[in-house]
């Protein structure tokens, strides 16, 4: 096997959540994922779909009144997009995926924001990349911020790719319309493609856009800038099962990325991508219900956590995650276990996001019932008691 497969860090998150499923007793909060099924009419149009016998592959780039469907969806939250330059995949992940095989090679440098989702500093690892991490900084309420001139200083033109991810997982943080101008200028100057994972983007609780979605590239970029933008039907339509995707990109790249999709997964299934269609017919009955429920669920959370003594967490404004400090716990990975085991409670680790992330805790707050949440906190505030008493 690869040397570099062989030194791929094992998932953390995972580790955890193995810990503590089969334990009815405990309450999980790891994934990045609701308790909440897939809206019925979604799963109905793929039950139809299976039943018409639509079990057959597809286009590579997808279903074309998929594509046609979402370039709408797009081009409502942010600027036209065309149908031809979006490509359906095998959810946001294999998007991401797709994207690195494309413009990453062996030796390449390429800048990530951190903390983030592992697999967005181990999809450059494996593809042979360098990896550079520019670090967010926490702040004394919780909350992380950019350091923008670190950044662009990061950012020369040896960079072939600057990967980020806003709202990001797992800070919440987002990035602002301006800094989002300032990145993409700065990375026109030195040929940098720019990778945004912006799935998160319709879980966003400001209300300072015009669309309600966080501030995106697409807002500012052409189409023929050196921007890949990574969206997913997992959270804002509850479909993370399903693993369907989609990526917007300049068009000459989108001619070449059917063969790049064909010798990965060849297409994705016809049945999935028909929920998706029915998701998207009724975007407006499912997903601000969805976006509103969150709001609530983080607002039940945060205040609840920054009551108890030592934890110190914020209001992000976008995600669907509090991302928790508590004193006296530098070993994220250790207390988390030690929470699954003895609080009944399951987090996902810091540090499975990047060293920064060590001694945080990663909280989902995607919650069907707010009870659960409440409880979860008071199982945490027992157990800290304890601890301390």
């Amino acid at each position: 096997m690869r040397k570099t497969i062989l030194e791929l860090q094992p998932s953390q998150i995972r580790e955890v959540a193995n810990l503590g499923m089969g334990r009815p007793e405990v309450l999980p909060f790891w994934f990045g994922e609701s308790d909440e099924a897939t809206p019925e009419a979604v799963r109905a149009a793929a039950m139809d779909s299976l039943q018409a016998g639509e079990t057959f592959y597809t286009h590579n780039l997808g279903l074309p009144a998929l594509r046609e469907a979402l370039a709408a969806y797009v081009s409502g939250l942010h600027a036209p997009v065309a149908a031809e330059r979006i490509a359906i995949t095998s959810g946001g992940v294999n998007a991401l995926m797709l994207a690195m095989q494309v413009l990453v090679g062996a030796g390449d440098e390429v800048v990530v924001l951190t903390p983030v989702w592992p697999n967005l500093t181990g999809q450059p690892q494996i593809m042979g990349a360098r990896v550079r991490c520019v670090a967010l900084k926490p702040q004394a309420d919780g909350a992380w911020a950019l350091d923008l001139p670190e950044l662009l200083a990061a950012i020369t033109p040896r960079t072939r790719l600057l990967v980020l991810n806003s709202p990001n997982n797992p800070t919440g943080w987002t990035l602002t319309q301006g800094e989002q101008q300032a990145i993409l200028a700065h990375c026109r100057g030195t040929g940098t493609w720019i990778l945004s994972d912006e799935v998160y983007e319709r879980l966003y609780y400001r209300d300072d856009t015009a669309s309600g979605a966080a501030p995106s590239f697409l807002d500012l970029a052409q189409p023929e800038d050196r921007l890949v933008v990574v969206q997913s039907f997992s959270k804002a339509f509850l479909m993370t099962g399903w693993r369907l995707g989609w990526m917007v990109m300049p068009p000459a790249m989108a001619a070449q990325m059917g063969k790049v999709i064909e010798f990965n997964t060849s297409c994705a299934p016809v049945f999935v991508q028909r929920g998706a269609l029915a998701a998207l017919a009724q975007v407006e009955a499912i997903t601000p219900r969805i976006v509103a429920h969150m709001r609530a669920c983080r607002d039940a959370l945060v205040p609840a956590l920054q009551a108890l003594p030592g934890v110190r967490t914020s209001r992000a404004p976008g995600g669907m995650y509090a991302f928790v400090q508590i004193a006296g716990f530098a070993d994220s990975l250790a207390l988390a276990k030690r929470l699954v085991l003895e609080a009944g409670v399951g987090l996902a680790p810091g540090a499975a996001f990047s060293p920064e992330g060590e001694g945080w805790l990663r909280w989902c707050f995607a919650s069907r019932d707010l009870a659960r949440l409440t409880q979860g906190v008071q199982r945490l505030g027992q157990w800290l008691h304890s601890q301390r008493g």
